[in-house]
């Protein structure tokens, strides 16, 4: 499972998203063995979703039922654990039009706090491009680096745990575009100028 390329049939391993309704919904790691309880009642992971299709009408125990869609960047903005204050999809694909992005491009951000911004860039530099993304708080950026590996990303993104207006990005000369969002970002426009490429956004 990747949120990058879809999967047709459910696995053991993969963050599938169980769809109550529009306004209830939430992540799952399945797991063979394992119980998700829903007001519907209970999700039996090895008989009601492993080996099922994506986008699968599950019954519940109670007889009630729900749907697992595969995800994708828009469905974890909605769903994922708020470490931090985040960008929704509407600020989002404005921020993307406007640095430019596209497959193939270098793009270093920070910080990285709960990963909302970082899966949509990933989705659109991949599958050649790559993402820097720095975060300074140590326990948020493992956790980001955790969520990345087992979202089948983690090959197109380098979380790095730093002080971006003190140590930059770590790279130089490479990036098509740079975004802060940062308490002081005009104390680390020094060190987006180094990484980004003459002609970056």
């Amino acid at each position: 499972m990747s949120f990058i390329e879809y999967g047709d049939t459910i696995k053991d391993g993969d963050t599938a998203i169980v769809f109550l309704g529009h306004e209830s919904m939430f992540p799952v790691k399945v797991q063979h063995g394992t119980v998700t309880q829903t007001k519907y009642g209970v999700i039996r992971h090895s008989t009601d979703l492993i080996g099922k299709k994506y986008g699968s009408k599950v019954t519940c125990s109670k007889g009630g039922w729900v749907f697992i869609l595969h995800p994708t960047p828009e469905l974890w903005t909605m769903n994922l654990p708020h470490r931090t204050q985040i960008l929704y999809s509407t600020d989002i694909s404005i921020i993307t039009m406007m640095l430019e992005l596209k497959p193939g491009s270098i793009v270093c951000e920070s910080g990285t706090g709960s990963g909302s911004l970082s899966h949509a860039l990933i989705r659109t530099v991949a599958p050649t491009g790559h993402l820097y993304t720095v975060e300074f708080h140590q326990q948020r950026a493992e956790k980001a680096r955790e969520e990345f590996r087992e979202h089948g990303v983690d090959h197109l993104v380098t979380v790095t745990n730093q002080d971006v207006c003190r140590n930059g990005f770590g790279v130089s000369n490479i990036a098509d575009a740079v975004f802060l969002d940062i308490p002081s970002p005009w104390e680390a426009i020094g060190h987006a100028k180094s990484a980004l490429k003459t002609e970056g956004n």
